[in-house]
This record gives C-alpha cells, sequence and structure tokens, in this order.
C-alpha cells in the first residue's frame, strides 16, 4: 500500500536518492517519519498525540506560532496581546484579540471572531471529550464579539499561561474550530471532521489511510501564501527501528525529533544532517496515585533511589541524555537548578523496610502477605524502550521490587480515557514513555486536581491541594518574577510528593536526507516555519 501512495505522489522506482539507494521522487514532496503508529484522531482536541499535533501545526488554525529561539509569532492574530498595547486589561481580567482580516478555511470559507467563540464553547463543553481538559479555559466567563475581527476574553481572574493556552502551536494546545462545519453539532467526538480536519495551516488534509499514510497537499488559500512544498506525506510506521532504516534508506526523508539512541546511528550516514537541537522531552515513570501499592511516597522515593539513571544514558541511551529532576525541562526559564536524586540502593532499601515491605524468600518484598508486584505499561515504539523497561526491570529487582510489565501500540497507549485509552485509564502502578512539559501550564494539565481523565491529562490521579494552590499563583501573575517565585514553591512540592521519575532527558534531534532545503529545526515547534521548507 505504501508503494501505492508513493506512486500517486509521484514516485518512480528507478534510481536512488542523493543519499544513495532509495527511490526518486518528484520534486516539492515530503515525506516526515515520526514511528508511533496510528492516531485515534487527527483532531488535536480529541488526541493530543505526536503524529496529531504535528498535523496540527501543519494544516490548522492558531492565534500564534513560535520562531526558531521559541518566542510567539502573530499568525491569526495581528498582535500579542500585552499591558503596554492594551491587549490585557489592567486589572488582568480581559484578554484582547485583534484577528487578521481576509483570512479563510482551507474549503474556502472565511474565518471570523465566531469561530473562536464557538471554539471555547466547545472546549468548555462537558458533552466533547477534550483531551486535555477545560484547565485555563474555564477561566473564560465570557466571549465578546466585538466585530468580526475583533473578540475579547473576559476571565474570573487573570491567566500568565494564556499564551500558548489560548490558541498557541507549542504544548499541543488546541487548535481553533470551523464553526461552520461543526456548530451544528451536538458534540465533536463523531464528526467526519476528526478524519479529515480543515484548518488554515499552510497545508491541508488530503486523506488518512490508516495504517499506511496521512497525505497533506499545498492549503491554496492559505493567507501567507504558496508554501514551496506542494505535498507531505506522513507513512505511519509503527516503528521507530523501522523508521530508521527508512530514513537511511531514502524512503523517508525527515525525522522530527529522533529519538536519543538513534542519534549516533543516524550521524553516522555520511548522506545524512543531523542536527541535536535543544528540546523538552523527556522519558520518565509516572506513578498512579490511586494505587495502594505506590500510595506510600516512601514507595514512590525508593523507586527513584533504586534506578541507576546515568548507567541507564549511558548504557541504553549511549550517552544522548541527561539527568534532571523537575517538572519542567532545564531549557525551560522557570525551572529551578536543583541536585538530582541520587542512584542509592541502599536508601531505596531502608525506606522499603521502613514502610513495612519485608524481602521474601524469592527476594521480591511482602507486606501483610501482598506481594510488592507493580504493574508498568508503556508503548510499544522503539528497541530503547524496550531496553530502559528492562534496566529498570533489573534495578527495582535489586531492591525487593517486582514488575509486570505490558506495551501497547501508541493508539491504544495514549487513547483519551473515554476511548479506553490504557495511560489514561490508571488500572498500573506505574507507566513509562516520553512526554514534554515546556511551562507551568503543561504542570498543571499534569498534576492539577481538575486534570485527572476523563476531564485532562493527568493520568497520575495526582490530587495535592497544596500543590493546586501554588500553581494557582503561577497561572495567575502575569509578572514574570512572581511566576518563577511562584513555581520554585511548585518544584519543592512536587520533589515532596513524587509523582514522577525523570528517567532521561533527551538530547534528541533532527535528521533528514539531502533532498530536503530550507528547514531549520526550531527550539519549540517542528512545523511551525514550512514556507520555505523545500526537496528538490
Amino acid at each position: 500500500m505504501r508503494w501505492a501512495i508513493a506512486a500517486a505522489i509521484g514516485w518512480t522506482v528507478a534510481g536512488c536518492t542523493a543519499g544513495g539507494g532509495g527511490p526518486v521522487r518528484a520534486p516539492h514532496t515530503l515525506r516526515i517519519g515520526v514511528g508511533v503508529g496510528d492516531p485515534s484522531s487527527l483532531n488535536i482536541h480529541l488526541d493530543p498525540s505526536p503524529i496529531t499535533d504535528y498535523v496540527a501545526e501543519l494544516t490548522q488554525a492558531y492565534f500564534a506560532r513560535y520562531d526558531g529561539n521559541g518566542k510567539p509569532v502573530p499568525e491569526l492574530i495581528t498582535q500579542i496581546p500585552t499591558r503596554v498595547n492594551g491587549g490585557i486589561s489592567a486589572d488582568g481580567k480581559t484578554i484582547l484579540w485583534h484577528l487578521r482580516r481576509g483570512v479563510r478555511w482551507s474549503d474556502g470559507a472565511p474565518f471570523t471572531a465566531d469561530d473562536v467563540a464557538f471554539t471555547v464553547r466547545a472546549i468548555n463543553d462537558p458533552r466533547n471529550n477534550e483531551a486535555q481538559g477545560t484547565l485555563g479555559w474555564d477561566l473564560i466567563r465570557r466571549v465578546e464579539i466585538r466585530d468580526p475581527y475583533t473578540v475579547a476574553f473576559h476571565l474570573s481572574k487573570p491567566n500568565g499561561d494564556f499564551l500558548p493556552l489560548y490558541f498557541g502551536t507549542a504544548a499541543n494546545e488546541p487548535c481553533i474550530l470551523p464553526k461552520h462545519l461543526l456548530g451544528t453539532l451536538s458534540d465533536i467526538n463523531t464528526a467526519d471532521y476528526n478524519r479529515k480536519p480543515v484548518g488554515i495551516g499552510p497545508f491541508r488534509v488530503v486523506a488518512w489511510r490508516h495504517g499506511d499514510a496521512i497525505e497533506l497537499e499545498r492549503n491554496p488559500y492559505y493567507w501567507r501564501g504558496a508554501p514551496k512544498l506542494e505535498r507531505i506525506t506522513i507513512p505511519l510506521i509503527a516503528s521507530q527501528d523501522t523508521l530508521a532504516t527508512q530514513l537511511q534508506s531514502g524512503e523517508v526523508d525527515l525525522w522530527p525529533l529522533m529519538s536519543p539512541s538513534f542519534t549516533r546511528r543516524m550521524q553516522s550516514v555520511p548522506a545524512l544532517h543531523v542536527e541535536v537541537t535543544p528540546n523538552y522531552r523527556a522519558t520518565h515513570l509516572d506513578f498512579v496515585f490511586t494505587r495502594p501499592l505506590v500510595g506510600d511516597v516512601r514507595v514512590r522515593r525508593a523507586v527513584a533511589y533504586a534506578i541507576d539513571r546515568r548507567k541507564l544514558i549511558a548504557s541504553v541511551m549511549h550517552g544522548s541524555g541527561t539527568l534532571h529532576d523537575g517538572p519542567v525541562i532545564p531549557l525551560d526559564p522557570p525551572r529551578v537548578n536543583e541536585p538530582v536524586t541520587p542512584y542509592d540502593p541502599a536508601q531505596a532499601r531502608a525506606l522499603l523496610d521502613a514502610a513495612g515491605w519485608r524481602a521474601g524468600s524469592d527476594g521480591v518484598r511482602a507486606r501483610h502477605g501482598t506481594r510488592l508486584v507493580l504493574a508498568a505499561v508503556y508503548p510499544a515504539s522503539t528497541s530503547e524502550l524496550d531496553q530502559t523497561v528492562e534496566f529498570v526491570r533489573d534495578n527495582l529487582r535489586a531492591v525487593g521490587i517486582a514488575l509486570d510489565t505490558r506495551k501497547f501500540a501508541p493508539s491504544t497507549f495514549r487513547a483519551p480515557a473515554s476511548a479506553g485509552g490504557i495511560l489514561y485509564g490508571g488500572r498500573f502502578e506505574f507507566s513509562i514513555y516520553p512526554r514534554t512539559l515546556m511551562a507551568a501550564s503543561d504542570v498543571a494539565l499534569t498534576y492539577g486536581c481538575s486534570t485527572i481523565p476523563p476531564h485532562g491529562m493527568n493520568g497520575m490521579r495526582l490530587c495535592d491541594p497544596r500543590l493546586d494552590a501554588i500553581l494557582d499563583r503561577v497561572e495567575s501573575s502575569y509578572d514574570d518574577g512572581a511566576r518563577r517565585s511562584a513555581f520554585r514553591a511548585a518544584e519543592a512540592r512536587i520533589d515532596a510528593i513524587v509523582p514522577t521519575v525523570n528517567l532521561y532527558v533527551w538530547k534528541g534531534g533532527y535528521a533528514w536526507n539531502p533532498r530536503v532545503t530550507g528547514f531549520h529545526p526550531p527550539v519549540l515547534t517542528p512545523f511551525d516555519d514550512m514556507m520555505e521548507v523545500d526537496t528538490r
């Protein structure tokens, strides 16, 4: 099937790529590999998985995109609201958005303030399976349409996280939805739009062939003009090991946010361009707080002490990783430079002893007749993740903790709770998977009481009122100094609770073959600057 699609977009099967070995394709066509298989939806509101996020960046409607330095750039608004330019009121409770005129959806329909108001209603509508919940959106008590190109959000309290939360491309945030297509539906959960979304990005969705590929084409109505690329194909490759092979053979042109363990392998291929960039991604272990076996913080902290993360990075990741314990990855300004938890199996054993867990004849600890066997889940995508799980298993076994591990197809693993998704179902002691955390708003979405599934992405089911109050102080301030101070308190509280063990922060990057031109990897969002990207 993959070759049939390739033929449809102009491949020929004779000859080789500039990298050697592989079919020659027509210029202005790009194949982007991700290596996580099929998403459950192409609507970012319902499925914030990596592929859906990438498709949204390329095709969807946003107030702001981000430049190479991670700074917001107006897209469907004419300026970023501030107090200086009058976009944020003196009391911080009104945010004024000036919309760009003459903008059309990718089906040709006009974009207006009605679309913005409709989308806010849709996000806050409990009938819709909003994957990230309504945190921050529920502060919008009224959307005022002053004219077709001016809209005001009236908030119940200030929201310093208004970007990227309110329609920014960073951090898998929701896009603006077309009212003319969805406004008459009772909910958006089963809309045809979810399979072939209409947006305002430089490209638009042509087709989604499950298990095969997602195809995009140049959007003829894009307000900035025509991008150089005519077509983009995202093959739905389930394995990153397969993706690495296809990048080397020329079947795939570009691998964004490549898994760190593949960096050296790709750097050894002379024809490939590999750029390792700072990023906010970490592979981590998240506990589920409603599970009794990990309900005691001493058990969670023992797990953190028991894992030799430096050895993990050296052996499994081949050195392509760094250590950090905070909830936000070190690239982000609000984070605090704290010492990392050391590898200390003796301390792990002491904590488990103190919690009443005694080693049995087989080495596995038990208490009151219950053995300390933890269920752990993870997505099936890379051999590196398999090796990471086995490394964790060996380390925990050494202190008397056994693991019962299961892996799932990425689409099943990350599916919304309403669709039976594993990650948000909470029927395990911990999960291991990569996640991106880049702002205080992401921390609230991940750790907040109000975002426990099905109302959001807090798959840990952590609800700590003290942490919630601190994060509320972060969110409600527009002052950078006050936000940093509150965030330091949030980090200290998270360190005390131990909801997460960051196994390694990625030193991943991008790899692409010589036919790709004009691609410059940004700090935050892979595909916010695609107008000059092309292929020979």
